[in-house]
Order: structure tokens, then C-alpha cells, then sequence
């Protein structure tokens, strides 16, 4: 049994260190420190609370008990957010496209209402001032800005018109 504590190490743990927002230089002064190893695992998808290339995540998680040797698991920021195109939100409902934006990681920006028929029908799509097209390319966490339909126009059929109305016969009914 003493062989067995002596190889296992048993009782001598070492506590694995809050490892968030430090870059891989750093992780890797800290934990050979601590005679520990670390495995980069892959970098996330960018986000702005931490520093580029910084540790977002890691296994174990700080606080717990490890042995001397133990690797420590990391994944990395990204250096920046990735694109994506724009979808077809023309002539869909505000209810619909405020959901596609965000499955997308865009955010919803400010919102303007012009005369239309269609209540809060998506007529143009912008970002900083310019109109997108289906397609186009954006960073994710974007801001796209909507112009909506206020649904106070209503449908009037043109001054010139010939059209006649329809005359209604009557029918020979017993």
C-alpha cells in the first residue's frame, strides 16, 4: 500500500489556476510553474470581452484538484468576428426577422417606419447608413438597421383607371 501511495502521488494535489483572458505565453509560465502541462483543444468564435487569442475556456475548471503532470485544456478567442450574409428579410414580418438576425450573431439596430401598407413589413434592409441586398457580407454582431412599414397607407386603385365597375344582372329565380 505505501508503494501503491508513493506512486500515485496520493494527497499531493495541486490547484488548477483561473486561467481566463491570458494569452498562451502566459498560461504556459503559470502552469509550468505548478509543474502542470496545457493542450490548446481550438479558438471559439470571437468575443469582445476578452483579449484576442486569450484563454476563454479551460478544463478542469479553476479551483480544482489536480496532480502534478495533469493537463490543463484550453480553447482560445478568436482574432476577430467572422462574416456573414446578409438573408432575405424583405417583406417579412419585424417578428420574423428579428430572430434571423440574431441566429445569425447580428443585432437588431435602430428601427424606422415609413408610409406603407404592410404593418411592420421589412422594406429595407441598412448597415451604417448604406442599404444592404441579400448576400452582402457583414461582421457578426453587426447592427442592422430596419425599415419597417407603419401599416397607414391604404390601397387606392390609380385616378386614370377605365376599368367599369360590374354591372350585376339579375337572375330568373322560381
Amino acid at each position: 500500500m505505501h508503494w501503491l501511495t508513493f506512486t500515485t502521488d496520493h494527497g499531493h494535489e495541486i490547484t488548477v489556476p483561473n486561467l481566463a483572458k491570458l494569452s498562451t505565453e502566459q498560461v504556459e509560465e503559470k502552469l509550468d510553474a505548478l509543474d502542470l502541462d496545457y493542450v490548446v483543444l481550438d479558438s471559439v468564435d470571437y468575443n469582445k470581452d476578452y483579449p484576442k487569442y486569450s484563454v476563454v475556456e479551460q478544463d478542469p475548471l479553476p479551483g480544482a484538484k489536480v496532480k502534478v503532470g495533469r493537463k490543463i485544456y484550453i480553447k482560445t478567442n478568436a482574432s476577430g468576428f467572422s462574416s456573414v450574409k446578409i438573408p432575405d428579410l424583405i417583406d417579412k414580418t419585424y417578428r420574423e426577422a428579428v430572430p434571423t438576425l440574431k441566429s445569425l450573431g447580428l443585432e437588431e439596430g435602430t428601427i424606422t417606419y415609413i408610409p406603407n401598407l404592410g404593418k411592420d413589413m421589412v422594406l429595407e434592409m441598412r448597415f451604417k447608413g448604406r442599404n444592404l441586398k441579400v448576400g452582402d457580407r457583414v461582421l457578426k454582431a453587426s447592427k442592422i438597421d430596419l425599415v419597417l412599414g407603419d401599416g397607414n397607407e391604404s390601397y387606392t386603385e390609380p385616378a386614370d383607371s377605365t376599368a367599369k365597375p360590374i354591372e350585376q344582372t339579375p337572375t330568373n329565380e322560381q
